[in-house]
C-alpha cells in the first residue's frame, strides 16, 4: 500500500514536472480583457501610438496651428518621441478654419480605429463639429487654442456646444468681451459701440458678451452687424458703422478679414475718430507687419501672455529647436494642452505579458477631468467638468509704437481682467 502511493506520488511529481517544462501548467498567464466603457486601442510592440491633429495649416491663420503643432512637438521632445517605449505617430489634418473643415477632417481621423486621440483644433468653428464627431467615436480631444464659450460652458452651465471628452488649456472667452467692454466704458467713457463678427461661433460669443457687458453698463450698440469670411470689400459695413456714430469699433475677427478692417477704415475719413478694437486672433506678427503703422493706437483684448520660468525656459526650447523666435504665443497654451494628454494616454496604458500596450478610451478621459493643480509653462490647470483647464485671465493691449513688434505690443497691457474657471 505504501510503495503503491509512493508510486502515485512520485508519478504526480513527474506530470506536473512535465507540464512546467512544456509550459502545459495549470496556471496560464490571462489575457488581457478590455472592459472599458468606450473600448480599447491594441498596440503591438513593433507599432507605434496613434494621435489624430486637427489645425488650422492653410491661409492667413495658419501659424496659429502650426505654433499648436510645435508646441506638440516639444511636448513629445521631452518624453524622446515617445509613450510607454512606443513611437507616436501624428495624423495630421488641415481644417482650414472652418465648420466644414473641422467635420470632415475629424470624420478622416475618427475612421481610422487606431486613433488614441486627438489634438485640435485652432478655430473654435471648427472644433464644435470635430468635437461631436469625436465624442461619438468614444475619444477625448485636447485644444490649446480653442476659446469660444459655446465650446464648454457659458455662465456656469455647459454650452450649446459642449460635447464629452473635449478639453481645452486655452482660455474660456466668456470674459474676453466683458473685459473690452468694461476697458470701453470705465476707461475710455465710451458710451456708443458697434460690433462686426463673422458669423463663427467664436466671434460672435465675443460680440455678444461684448454686447451684453456694455450695455449692463449703460452703454448702447448703435450696429451689430457680420462680414463673410472671404470678404475684401469692407467699406459697406464701415459706411454703416460711421452712419451709426459709434465711438469704438469692435472687430475681434482673423486674417484676413481683420486686416482688410483696419487698413479699409483708416482710410475711410468718417472712421477717423473711432478707436479701434479687435482681440486675440489678430496678436501675431504677420498681422502686424501686414498693417504697419496703421495699427499704431489700435486695441486688443486676448488671453495674457503666459509669464514665469517655465514660459521663459519652453521659449528657449522653442528657439533651439526651430531655429526662430516665435511670432504668436499660442504655443505655450498648445504645448500644456499636448502634455496633459500624453500624460492621460500614459494613465490609461496597461502593457500585458505579449507586451502589448492596450489604452482604455475612458480613461484618457477621466484622466483629463481628474487633473488638478498642473504646473504647466502657461500657469496652474484644473480642468472642470466642463473641459476648461486654464484660469482665464485677459488684457487689454495698446499697440503704440509697432516698430517693437509682438513682444512690444504683448508687453503694453493697459488692463487686465481675471477670473476662475470653476
Amino acid at each position: 500500500m505504501i510503495t503503491q502511493t509512493l508510486q502515485y506520488v512520485f508519478t504526480s511529481l513527474f506530470v506536473c514536472t512535465l507540464f512546467l517544462l512544456t509550459g502545459c501548467s495549470e496556471n496560464k498567464q490571462v489575457e488581457f480583457e478590455c472592459k472599458d466603457e468606450l473600448g480599447c486601442i491594441d498596440i503591438r510592440p513593433d507599432e507605434p501610438v496613434l494621435i489624430g491633429v486637427l489645425q488650422a495649416l492653410s491661409g492667413e491663420i495658419a501659424p496659429l496651428g502650426e505654433a499648436q503643432i510645435r508646441g506638440l512637438k516639444l511636448a513629445l521632445a521631452k518624453r524622446g518621441d515617445q509613450i510607454l517605449n512606443h513611437p507616436v505617430s501624428l495624423l495630421i489634418k488641415d481644417t482650414g478654419c472652418t465648420s466644414e473643415g473641422g467635420a470632415n477632417a475629424a470624420l478622416k481621423i475618427i475612421a481610422n480605429p487606431q486613433t488614441a486621440a486627438i489634438f485640435g483644433t485652432t478655430c473654435s468653428g471648427a472644433a464644435a463639429t470635430a468635437a461631436k464627431a469625436m465624442s461619438s467615436a468614444g475619444l477625448t480631444m485636447v485644444s490649446g487654442n480653442n476659446s469660444a464659450p459655446f465650446l464648454t460652458s457659458i455662465g456656469g452651465k455647459a454650452a450649446p456646444a459642449w460635447q464629452a471628452g473635449f478639453f481645452r488649456t486655452a482660455n474660456n472667452e466668456e470674459n474676453a468681451g466683458q473685459a473690452a467692454a468694461e476697458y470701453a466704458y470705465q476707461e475710455l467713457n465710451v458710451r456708443k459701440a458697434a460690433t462686426i463678427h463673422d458669423n463663427d461661433i467664436y466671434t460672435r460669443g465675443l460680440t455678444d458678451s461684448f454686447k451684453k457687458a456694455f450695455e449692463e453698463r449703460g452703454g448702447v450698440i448703435t450696429l451689430g452687424t457680420a462680414v463673410n469670411k472671404g470678404d475684401t470689400e469692407m467699406l459697406p459695413v464701415l459706411t454703416a458703422v460711421a452712419a451709426s456714430q459709434a465711438e469704438l469699433l469692435f472687430f475681434p475677427l482673423f486674417q484676413p478679414e481683420g486686416i482688410e478692417i483696419l487698413q479699409q477704415a483708416r482710410s475711410f475719413d468718417g472712421l477717423s475718430a473711432t478707436i479701434l478694437m479687435s482681440d486675440g486672433a489678430l496678436i501675431q506678427q504677420s498681422f502686424l507687419d501686414a498693417a504697419g503703422d496703421k495699427a499704431q493706437g489700435m486695441l486688443f483684448v486676448g488671453p495674457a501672455k503666459p509669464g514665469g520660468s517655465a514660459a521663459s525656459k519652453l521659449e528657449e526650447q522653442y528657439i533651439t529647436t526651430f531655429k526662430e523666435k516665435p511670432t504668436v504665443s499660442y504655443y505655450i497654451t498648445g504645448y500644456d494642452a499636448a502634455d496633459l494628454l500624453l500624460d492621460a494616454i500614459e494613465k490609461a496604458a496597461v502593457v500585458d505579458s505579449a507586451n502589448v500596450l492596450h489604452i482604455m478610451k475612458k480613461q484618457i478621459r477621466d484622466a483629463m477631468y481628474n487633473v488638478q493643480a498642473y504646473h504647466g509653462a502657461s500657469g496652474i490647470l484644473t480642468c472642470n467638468k466642463f473641459g476648461d483647464c486654464g484660469e482665464p485671465a485677459f488684457n487689454i493691449l495698446r499697440l503704440d509704437n509697432p516698430s517693437k513688434g509682438l513682444n512690444g505690443l504683448e508687453s503694453n497691457v493697459v488692463y487686465r481682467k481675471t477670473t476662475s474657471n470653476n
